[in-house]
């Protein structure tokens, strides 16, 4: 039995050894080598072109026309209004456009540096009235002056200028008791209040549309104080915004009724 007890603690110590050996043997095997992995290249940012503009660029959809825009060019007579006043909310305004309307309005608010710019088109019924007040006055072979004996700057300058067939005239006033003269003043001013007014809303549909029905508003008004040049003019116009989901609702029912009032007035 003793015989047999050795060799069996003989044969656990042999195999114990191995076991040991064969432990050690596999904890200092090397680390197996990573695959390497190929390195991404960069893919270079595309060069800015007119058609494909910085990712980081504002679409200029947004963008309010500048003051850069071409003089209007035109063989026939050429007309320039001009208004200041620099405490006005608007204090500066110039519209330029030829015998067939064709021109652009320039403004300024007190509020902004910059001037704004845009090219319009002034009606042919507004063009009508404003040619019938410069024939009345024979505005280009006369020597008048207009300005009132009193001055009222306080309500803005005006600068006025016909240039035709070679010559040309600038009647500057601010008051005046000519018929004619005053009516091309006023008609000018309704002019300015429509082109600047469109402008406005086009900007704020854009951009804040929730300012929108105070616009419509403010054009009621406007309308109600014949203060616009031609409203006929606007019916494609405010049709459009009655339609427009961009404008809240309470805007484009305004808008609606501002058209039946002017077609009822039309016919």
């Amino acid at each position: 039995m003793k015989v047999l007890f050795g060799i069996s603690m003989v044969v656990l110590m042999s195999v114990s050894a191995v076991s040991v050996k064969a432990q050690a043997k596999r904890n200092t095997r090397q680390p197996a080598k990573a695959e390497p992995t190929a390195t991404p290249v960069p893919t270079p940012e595309a060069t800015p072109t007119p058609d494909r503009p910085k990712r980081n660029e504002r679409p200029t959809a947004n963008r309010p026309p500048t003051s850069d825009l071409p003089p209007v060019e035109s063989k026939g007579p050429k007309y320039r209004y001009e208004f200041s006043q620099p405490d006005f909310v608007v204090s500066h305004i110039v519209i330029e456009h030829d015998d067939a309307g064709k021109g652009k309005i320039t403004f300024k608010r007190s509020s902004l540096g910059e001037e704004l710019s845009e090219r319009v088109v002034v009606s042919a019924t507004s063009l009508e009235k404003l040619r019938a007040a410069f024939d009345a006055l024979n505005f280009i072979d006369s020597t008048e002056n207009y300005q009132y004996e009193r001055d009222f700057s306080n309500m803005g300058n005006v600068a006025i200028t016909l240039a035709r067939d070679g010559r040309e005239r600038t009647a500057k006033y601010n008051w005046t008791s000519n018929e004619n003269a005053k009516l091309l003043m006023d008609e000018y001013r309704r002019l300015a209040n429509q082109l600047v007014w469109m402008f406005d809303f086009n900007l704020a549909r854009e951009n804040q549309p929730l300012e929108t029905p105070k616009l419509v508003d403010s054009l009621d008004g406007l309308l109600k104080r014949n203060e616009i040049s031609d409203p006929r003019q606007m019916l494609p116009f405010l049709v459009a915004v009655s339609n427009d989901e961009r404008v809240p609702l309470i805007g484009r029912n305004r808008a609606g009724k501002i058209v039946k009032q002017i077609e009822k007035q039309k016919k």
